[in-house]
């Protein structure tokens, strides 16, 4: 739906190339890019109907963080999710910098750091700064 309540197809599959019968719930990837997977279609599965298809819708939303856990006492261990974070160069729980170890290009490992108060973590990486999609909440 469009912000004025009209319904818009923003895709239609064609079965033989990109599925049919969408199933399950979309998600939202930390690309800022939609996921889910089609029942039957796909051009690779000799079975009848395909054997479906997992598919990418991109609306241009940006990427984002996400911490697990979402909220957490100083000094407790967090996973930070996200997109390109091969050369993060600054981890910040709301302004406050913590140390932190990139794992992966999609995986921080950090702590709650002294000082810090709930508010958004952010992660400064070479293609810009990348915030976490809600508020990481530190508990007392």
């Amino acid at each position: 739906m469009i912000p004025g309540g009209t319904l818009t197809t923003l895709h239609s599959f064609d079965r033989t190339n990109d599925g049919a019968m969408p199933e399950g719930g979309l998600f939202e990837g930390t690309d800022g890019n939609f996921y889910g997977t089609t029942f039957e279609g796909g051009g690779l599965c000799p079975s009848q109907g395909g054997c479906g298809t997992i598919f990418s819708l991109s609306v241009g939303l940006g990427p984002f963080l996400e911490t697990e856990p979402a909220s957490g006492r100083i000094g407790a261990p967090v996973n930070i999710l996200g997109t390109s974070l091969t050369d993060a160069t600054r981890v910040t729980f709301n302004g406050i910098a913590t140390t932190f170890t990139v794992v992966s290009p999609s995986f921080i490992r950090t702590t709650v750091p002294t000082g810090a108060t709930s508010g958004t973590v952010k992660v400064l990486t070479p293609g810009g700064p990348l915030v976490s999609n809600g508020p990481f909440r530190v508990k007392n």
